[in-house]
C-alpha cells in the first residue's frame, strides 16, 4: 500500500470515528453550524462593528479584505474539487456500508477541500487581524470566540457526513493562509494610508 493510499484509508477511519459521535441533540447542533445562511447575521454584525471601532475608511478596507478572503477561499475550493475529484463520504459506498451517519443531502460530487471550513477559518483570521488595526484593544476574546466558531463550522461538515476529516483540515489550512495574507495586505494599506499621528513635542521652558 502506497503512502497516499494509506493516508486515504486512515482519513476514512478517522472520519468514521468522529462521525459516529452523535445523538439527536448534537445532530441538531451540527446542522446549525453547517447551515451557511444561519451565519450571515454574524458576518454582517462583524462588518458593522468594523465601522464602529475602526472608522469608516479603515472599516471599508477591512470589509473588502474579509469579502475578498471568503470569495478566494470559496472559488479556490471549486478548483481543487474539480482537480482532485475526491468523492464526498456520503457518496462513497464503503463509507456508507461502514455506517456513515448523514444529516444532509449529497450536494455536488466532490469534497476536497471543505469550502465551509476554509471560508469560516479565513473569515475568522482576516476579521481578527483587521480588528487589530484598532490600537486601543487587542480583541483577544473576539479572537478566541471567532476561532472556536470557525473550528466548529468545519467540524460540522464531518458530523453531517459531507466531508472527510482531511477535507476539513485542508480547508482550515487554506483559510488560515488566505486570511493571513489578505489581512496583512489590508493592514499594510491601512498603515500607509493612515499613519499614526505624532504628537508635537512640547518645548522645554527656560529655567
Amino acid at each position: 500500500m502506497g503512502f497516499f493510499q494509506y493516508l486515504h484509508h486512515l482519513d476514512k477511519d478517522v472520519t468514521l470515528a468522529i462521525n459516529s459521535l452523535h445523538c439527536t441533540f448534537t445532530d441538531y447542533i451540527w446542522m446549525v453550524f453547517s447551515n451557511r445562511e444561519i451565519w450571515y447575521a454574524l458576518y454582517v454584525a462583524v462588518l458593522v462593528f468594523f465601522f464602529v471601532r475602526l472608522g469608516w475608511k479603515k472599516a471599508l478596507i477591512a470589509t473588502l479584505a474579509c469579502i475578498l478572503c471568503v470569495v478566494a477561499c470559496d472559488q479556490f475550493a471549486n478548483f481543487t474539487k474539480d482537480f482532485f475529484q475526491r468523492l464526498r463520504p456520503c457518496l462513497d459506498g464503503e463509507m456508507l456500508s461502514r455506517g456513515l451517519h448523514t444529516l444532509e443531502g449529497a450536494g455536488n460530487l466532490y469534497g476536497f477541500y471543505s469550502a465551509h471550513a476554509a471560508n469560516a477559518m479565513g473569515f475568522a483570521v482576516c476579521s481578527w487581524l483587521c480588528f487589530r488595526n484598532d490600537a486601543k484593544y487587542s480583541y483577544r476574546y473576539y479572537g478566541i470566540g471567532i476561532f472556536i466558531w470557525g473550528f466548529l463550522v468545519g467540524m460540522s461538515r464531518v458530523f453531517v457526513g459531507k466531508h472527510f476529516f482531511g477535507d476539513v483540515l485542508a480547508g482550515y489550512a487554506v483559510g488560515l493562509l488566505f486570511g493571513w495574507v489578505i489581512a496583512s495586505l489590508a493592514g499594510l494599506i491601512i498603515r500607509k494610508a493612515f499613519p499614526p499621528s505624532v504628537s508635537p513635542s512640547t518645548p522645554s521652558q527656560a529655567q
